[in-house]
């Protein structure tokens, strides 16, 4: 089986064609020569999700899937949530994002954050989505240079190491993304057997 990940970011199609394995073949929007820029321009992770499958299935009338993540930290209100990726401003600068997000964290104590993935499944007969989310804190400094995004500032409970120090195996086994991805996953491999 073959499917679209409506992505420009080939970490993410990386690491998410390891998730699949050997039975669902993952093809990147850019392995595909699609490169314009989809805006997300709902106000949850679920409407941002949608949009991009839609852009995507609407484009190549194949089935494919699109993700939109965020950090929610507790003391923050849920924020930077649906806009995580330009917390700091539109350039989408990870440095930039962490420096605001602990700086507006310096004076909490409550350092509480998930990180939670909602996947949209869009094929001509259906749309589906599925949600993964790992439980964890913010660390005050920079740890690690693996990953991408806010990795290297949010350790999961039960990990000595930031997301930023894992490798892409020990990340897996938190991960909020995996855990959305298993979902979508065991779906799929359940409509093949049919």
């Amino acid at each position: 089986m073959k499917l679209i990940f409506a992505t420009l970011n080939e970490n993410k199609a990386i690491e998410l064609q390891k998730l699949m394995g050997n039975h669902i073949k993952v093809e990147s929007l850019k392995e595909l020569g699609f490169t314009e820029e989809i805006i997300e321009s709902a106000h949850t992770l679920e409407g941002n999700s949608m949009l991009k499958a839609d852009a995507v299935f609407d484009h190549f009338k194949r089935a494919c899937f699109a993700d939109d993540t965020g950090l929610e930290v507790e003391s923050l209100n849920g924020a930077p949530g649906v806009y995580s990726a330009r917390y700091a401003g539109p350039a989408c600068d990870s440095e930039k994002n962490m420096a605001l997000l602990l700086k507006n964290l310096s004076a909490s104590a409550n350092l509480k954050a998930r990180f939670r993935t909602v996947i949209t499944y869009k094929s001509g007969l259906q749309t589906k989505q599925f949600e993964g989310i790992v439980e964890g804190s913010i660390v005050r400094e920079i740890q690690g240079a693996k990953g991408f995004g806010y990795d290297p500032i949010f350790k999961p409970f039960g990990s000595e190491l930031t997301f930023g120090e894992m490798t892409l195996d020990e990340k897996n086994t938190f991960s909020h993304r995996a855990r959305a991805f298993a979902k979508l996953k065991d779906y799929l491999l359940s409509q093949i057997s049919l």
